[in-house]
């Protein structure tokens, strides 16, 4: 159910990327204490499983064993920062927090968001409603704060609508106009204003006349950087080539130094109608590398907006798969869609500031087999929030230079077999590059015009040989030690018939349970073009000869499944939510130290409940947020027959929604 509306099933159809470079997947294995390439101590870590509504955890529904996990680690403090309990894995319909925690809704689907929004009426929606109250299927979350008290403006992204939950009845062949406007407001982003009632902990969100704010798929756009205004970009309704309107499946994001928020445009391919009918052999590749095919699409949004139909406005589809950035401190504001930054099926992108004060973005293609980036703005971070800094601090991204990423391992290719069977040097490590595409207006792959790589991304990587890698969701840097931690989440289609086989960055075939990645940058220079890595976190059962917890003791971890997003804590330890938990467990969120000598210990902090991913988490601390996409979502279940009825409990339909979660005594989470 969740995979037909979020992505189109995109895993039951064969992964677009049919070029024939290295592919980059899984590994397994339990490895050795390594002599590796990145410093003593690196080290990478990841998390997952979960369920739930208030309260503790019971009911183990995963592969876990009765081991104590939470004794103290010496002097009578905790030395890795994490001051919970860690929860047991259960299949329970509500949010399981730690022992000692609260927990509540912040916000959820149908809420008030701007004045005049009417109460939420799940039996008699209307479009007009909707695009004034929280959208649906909230996915990102980021805080940018006010700059006075326990103030900040919360920005959510509205990844999808899955209409068989949303109208009972619903079918498509029956879709009607007022359905499909609802959907459209459903979508996009919500910017809500939030606070923190300092006597219950609780985070509280506010209709704000000032700063809340709804986009949709109405909302008008910017197109910025080298490609706009490209003959690539033009369509019937926008001869410039530089105005679009919407914005779709919003996954992760991040939130910049100067207090914007970037928002990755991922499964758009799945709006778009009648690829199948299109005969011209370069119009066909195109739409075919981006997972376009066939003829309707599965919400019929072609029936009500030609756009949506490629063989009515065949450039319409290319406005869409890239970097958004909307500022919420200006909500005046006409939001961007960033060009230089490729066009690709961006799970997000997260920025740092190198030392020689430029900006870097990484980012990850969510899709099997497909690769990573980065971008190195030309222009240098100015610090300070003025008027003047921010405006030029919000044109970084549009003038650099594109990279993608090739893996190299360093041990022979004949020791690996596909078992996972650790190389005979004691882990699996190597090397990388990263491969420029273009800058500017110059490319640098052969055959390709600037515009076209950064329009056709994806056929100009494959023609360079980056390294194909298992669904690279969320990469992001740690502000504490500068490394890169990407969450690559599974690929069954590894080693399968056709696919490549075992290599050193992929020793594991069939990979199910994913894997966490740590990337080092040449001498500690976020805009080098080199880099070491090693594969710090193989996920899944602990017990399973497959897993490997940075080195650390894995009868004294939780169990962990499908990488997807990422987070940092104050001591930088990595926080991380799950999609797809493959342990018969809840998704959840799991945090785990990535230095010093316990690395690698990772420990469940919550699980969402039953259906439910967990999303966007925000770790402060003294508060966890965590967005709870898609409850319910399991088949069989519609709004017709639901199976979960979080978070208002009785008969009610599920909702999702951010939930924030702190300790009853207001104290540090990350102590």
């Amino acid at each position: 159910m969740t995979c037909k509306f979020r992505c189109g099933d995109a895993c039951a159809h064969e992964a677009p990327n049919t070029s024939d470079n290295a592919y980059f997947g899984d590994v397994v294995g339990e490895v050795v204490r390594r002599r590796g390439l990145l410093k003593a101590g690196a080290v990478l870590a990841v998390a997952g499983a979960g369920a739930g509504l208030v309260g503790t955890g019971t009911a183990a529904a995963a592969p876990h064993r009765d081991v104590d996990i939470d004794v103290d680690l010496g002097g009578g403090r905790r030395k890795d920062g994490l001051n919970f309990t860690a929860v047991t894995p259960n299949t329970e319909d509500r949010v399981v927090v730690p022992e000692g925690y609260e927990q509540s809704v912040v916000i959820r689907w149908g809420d008030p968001v701007l004045p005049g929004a009417p109460k939420f009426d799940f039996d008699n929606q209307t479009a007009a409603a909707q695009a004034r109250q929280f959208g649906y299927n909230n996915d990102f979350c980021g805080l940018v704060p006010l700059g006075w008290g326990d103030r900040w403006l919360m920005v959510s992204n509205h990844e999808y609508s899955t209409e068989e939950f949303m109208f009972k009845g619903w079918k498509a062949d029956a879709t009607t106009r007022e359905q499909v406007e609802i959907a459209w407001a459903a979508h996009g982003m919500s910017v809500v204003l939030v606070e923190r009632d300092r006597r219950s902990g609780r985070l509280v969100a506010k209709v704000d006349r000032q700063y809340n704010r709804r986009i949709t798929v109405k909302s008008e756009f910017k197109l910025t950087g080298p490609a706009a205004g490209s003959d690539l970009l033009k369509t019937s309704a926008d001869r410039t080539g530089a105005k679009v309107f919407g914005t779709l499946n919003n996954c992760a994001g991040g939130v910049t130094p100067w207090g914007t928020i970037l928002s990755g445009e991922e499964n758009f391919n799945q709006y778009f109608a009648n690829a199948g009918a299109v005969t011209d052999p370069v119009a066909k590749q195109r739409l075919s590398r981006y997972g376009l095919s066939g003829g309707a699409s599965q919400r019929r949004w072609e029936k009500f907006d030609k756009r949506f139909d490629v063989t009515q406005e065949p450039n319409e589809v290319n406005r869409f798969g890239w970097v958004v950035e909307i500022d919420p401190l200006d909500p005046d504001s006409t939001p961007v869609k960033h060009t230089a930054l490729g066009r690709f099926k961006h799970e997000g992108a997260n920025v740092i500031i190198a030392r020689d004060g430029r900006v870097v973005a990484y980012m990850g293609d969510d899709e099997r087999f497909d690769y990573m980036y980065k971008f190195v703005s030309d222009e240098r971070y100015k610090p300070g929030s003025s008027r003047h800094a921010r405006e030029h601090n919000k044109k970084l991204l549009d003038k650099g230079t594109l990279y993608v990423a090739k893996f190299k391992g360093d041990s022979p290719a004949a020791e690996f077999d596909g078992s996972g069977k650790v190389p005979s040097d004691g882990e699996f490590d190597g090397t990388g590059e990263w491969i420029p595409l273009a800058s500017g207006n110059r490319s640098f792959v052969p055959g390709f015009t600037a515009e076209e790589v950064y329009v056709f991304t994806r056929l100009a990587a494959d023609a360079v040989g980056p390294t194909k890698m298992d669904r690279p969701e969320d990469v992001e840097p740690n502000p504490r030690n500068r490394r890169v931690y990407a969450a690559l989440t599974n690929n069954t289609d590894r080693g399968k018939a056709g696919k490549e086989g075992a290599t050193e960055p992929n020793p594991r075939v069939g990979n199910r349970h994913g894997h966490v990645l740590e990337l080092e940058e040449r001498r500690g220079d976020n805009t080098a073009t080199e880099f070491s890595w090693k594969l710090l976190l193989v996920c899944g059962d602990p017990n399973a000869a497959d897993t490997y917890f940075g080195g650390y003791d894995k009868s004294q971890v939780s169990p962990i499944s499908c990488p997807d997003n990422v987070a940092f804590d104050s001591r930088g330890n990595l926080w991380i939510s799950t999609d797809g938990n493959a342990l018969g467990s809840n998704d959840g969120l799991f945090a785990v130290p990535v230095e010093g000598r316990y690395r690698g210990r990772v420990k469940q902090f919550l699980t969402v409940p039953r259906g439910a991913e967990t999303c966007g988490p925000v770790v402060e601390d003294d508060f966890v947020l965590v967005s709870v996409q898609h409850p319910g979502e399991v088949d069989g279940a519609s709004a017709d027959t639901p199976l979960s009825h979080w978070p208002d409990g009785g008969a009610s339909q599920p909702r999702p929604a951010v939930v924030a979660a702190w300790k009853k005594d207001k104290g540090r989470i990350c102590g």
